[in-house]
Formats: structure tokens, C-alpha cells, sequence
């Protein structure tokens, strides 16, 4: 097997990336390699557990290879609601076509997996949308968002139709619905997708709205006043 990077290898990574020899800039810099190879090693073990789910074998049989429990497992790589929850046919048209775009973001950046941070840059595809509105507020734009995901990966040539959903996205659009169900609401749109990023505070993208000054109170608030000017 191919050795991974080392400890001594990373740590000339951080230091040939951070902008400055400061420790606080040095431990930025390492915090979001760290979520990026976790994004990428996740995206990695999904991929061979869908493969595993589409060739007939069951969670128990891939919990036994994992060496986890077969909840633990399903858990981590399901995206499944429960009955009594909102399911993916609750998702507005908006918060469907974000998805779409995600999916088209992972494969016009050539990565072989959709994660947080396609799904931040699909969240522009719906200016109109109350996440778009909050992010456009923010002076958030795309051409930001991906300059800045653009820091902390680099364009692959993965160009799979089928990329799975890596973990964290799949974690992430659960705490969507828990955002949709929190708030009292029956739907899931592109606004309970934006607070659902703060639910997952290593992935890449949430580090990434962060880094832009969208702190996870300044979201929520935003997104209270938007739903509540709309009731008006």
C-alpha cells in the first residue's frame, strides 16, 4: 500500500502554505489542511460504500469490514430521514436545484465526490433564495466562496456522473432537516441548508463561510428576519 503523507510531510505543507511564520497563522493554515484531507479520506471511504450498497452487500457486511457498528455505519454513510421527518421530497424546488448545482460544481472542478464546499457554490445558483439574499448581503460571492475553497484543494479529473455524497455532506443535509425542524418548519429550503453548515464546523465549507466573515449567529439571525419579513 502506498504510504500516506507523513507527520513531517504535513508539517512542511502548513508551513509552505500559511501566509506568515506566526503560530495563529500556521495553526489556520493547518486547521483547514486537516479538514480537507478528512473531507478527502471520507469522500474516499464513501465512494467504496456506495459501490459496496450497489452491489447487494448489506450494512452489516460493511460494518464488519470497518470494524464499527451497524449503526455507527449507517449512520455515517446513509442519508436517511425517519418516516416522521421531512424527506428529500420536502426540499423546495430551490433547495433541489442548489443539489443539482452542487453535483455540477464537484464535476466541472473535476472531483470524483460532492462535498460541503460544492454544495456552498450551489447555493449561488439560486440568487433569489433567502440563502442567496443573506450570502449577497454578506457580499459573499461565488467567485469568493470558490477562491477560497480553490486555497485548500485543487481541480481533479474525477468527472463521475455518479460522485457520491462524502459523509459530511450527507451529515449536513440531515442537520438540514433538524434546522427545517427546529424552526417549526414542514419544508427544507436553501435557508435551513445554509445554517445546516454550522452544524458541521470542520468541513471545508463551513470553514470557508467563516473565513468570510458568516458567523453562525449573524446567519441565524439573518435568516429569522428573512423568514419573518416574508410572513409579513
Amino acid at each position: 500500500m502506498t504510504p500516506p503523507p507523513s507527520l513531517d510531510d504535513l508539517i512542511r505543507t502548513v508551513q509552505h502554505d500559511a501566509a506568515t511564520a506566526e503560530p495563529l497563522d500556521q495553526l489556520a493554515t493547518a486547521s483547514a489542511t486537516v479538514a480537507e484531507l478528512t473531507e478527502t479520506t471520507d469522500a474516499v471511504l464513501g465512494h467504496y460504500v456506495d459501490r459496496c450498497r450497489r452491489s447487494g452487500h448489506s450494512w452489516t457486511e460493511i460494518s464488519g469490514v470497518l470494524g464499527v457498528s451497524k449503526q455507527a455505519v449507517h449512520k455515517r454513510f446513509s442519508f436517511t430521514v425517519s418516516t416522521t421527518a421531512p424527506t428529500m421530497e420536502r426540499f423546495t424546488s430551490r433547495a433541489r436545484t442548489v443539489l443539482q448545482q452542487a453535483r455540477a460544481e464537484a464535476t466541472r472542478l473535476g472531483h470524483a465526490y460532492v462535498g460541503t464546499e460544492h454544495l456552498l457554490l450551489g447555493l449561488f445558483a439560486e440568487p433569489e433564495a433567502v440563502a442567496g439574499k443573506i450570502l449577497d448581503a454578506h457580499n459573499i460571492t461565488k467567485d469568493l466562496a470558490e477562491g477560497s475553497i480553490m486555497e485548500h484543494i485543487s481541480t481533479g479529473h474525477g468527472l463521475s456522473a455518479d460522485a457520491p455524497y462524502t459523509p459530511r455532506l450527507k451529515q449536513l443535509l440531515e442537520g438540514a432537516v433538524g434546522e427545517a425542524l427546529d424552526l417549526g418548519h414542514n419544508y427544507i429550503g436553501t435557508e435551513h441548508l445554509l445554517l445546516a453548515f454550522y452544524r458541521e464546523p470542520e468541513s471545508l465549507g463551513t470553514q470557508v463561510l467563516v473565513g468570510l466573515g458568516a458567523s453562525a449567529d449573524e446567519m441565524r439571525a439573518d435568516v429569522i428576519d428573512a423568514l419573518a419579513g416574508y410572513q409579513q
